[in-house]
């Protein structure tokens, strides 16, 4: 079955029936999901989320552009958290200066924060890195990073950045973005990456893939990336499930 490694379950584009949703996941065979969080906030109903469906897990942590609202009490509460069981990662963490806000300056302190978060509660990190790729690298390999282990969540560079990571030991998020069709540079990681560091996610309600591209994404499209990847590696689907799955589960250290 499939598992879904970030997703924004609790975002009001599922008011209506993420109930329902979530528990007919299962039918469609997807068998987990990890709820990312993004804020203090979107981290609170990661935290509710986690304790009402048996099949979602949790990640908490401050995305880059909400840095600006993170202080010590936030971190406080971050760490409380984490001790939780179905707290599998911190993330999402990391640099955007896509819409470079607010200043690098903040973005990067409190990526490191996050970062040392991590390393003291023993939890893989959820890096989201966009428009950022060489001060990502820069901090992360400072940091040490590769000892804490985690994914690069919806991964959008070239090959020579690729290899880094993967030699550095993360996963790839592979998602959506990979059935666009301008997609040629992503195309060229996944054929060139191992299959034991490919993990699967949606990043929903963002990124549906083709042919729903533009609509509001699910875990139930994750069946078009898998046909992607399968294309791509010529390795059958079912393949590719079983092994996605085995990377998720090893990467949050689920049992």
């Amino acid at each position: 079955m499939i598992f879904d490694t970030h997703a924004h379950y609790d975002d009001e584009a599922f008011e209506e029936d993420r109930e329902e949703l979530l528990n007919s996941l299962a039918l469609h065979g997807i068998e987990a999901v990890t709820n990312v969080g993004a804020s203090i906030k979107t981290s609170q109903n990661t935290m509710n989320m986690v304790d009402k469906y048996p099949n979602v897990y949790g990640a908490i942590g401050v995305h880059p552009n909400e840095t600006g609202e993170l202080d010590e009490e936030g971190m406080t509460w971050l760490k409380e958290q984490s001790s939780h069981p179905k707290i599998v990662a911190i993330g999402e963490i990391g640099l955007d200066y896509y819409w470079d806000e607010p200043d690098r300056d903040t973005q990067k302190k409190w990526f490191i924060r996050q970062l040392d978060l991590a390393r003291e509660v023993n939890l893989p990190i959820i890096i989201h890195s966009r428009d950022a790729a060489k001060d990502t690298l820069d901090i992360m390999k400072a940091e040490k990073s590769q000892e804490l282990g985690g994914v690069i969540h919806c991964f959008s560079y070239g090959k020579e950045m690729a290899r880094e990571y993967l030699n550095m030991g993360f996963y790839l998020g592979i998602g959506g973005v990979l059935t666009f069709k301008n997609a040629k540079k992503l195309k060229e990681v996944v054929e060139y990456m191992p299959m034991e560091q490919l993990v699967l996610e949606t990043d929903c309600p963002y990124l549906a893939p083709v042919p729903n591209r533009g609509k509001r994404n699910s875990s139930l499209n994750l069946t078009y990336v898998v046909k992607e990847i399968s294309e791509i590696k010529g390795i059958s689907e079912e393949e590719v499930i079983k092994i996605t799955n085995q990377n998720a589960k090893t990467m949050y250290r689920i049992r």
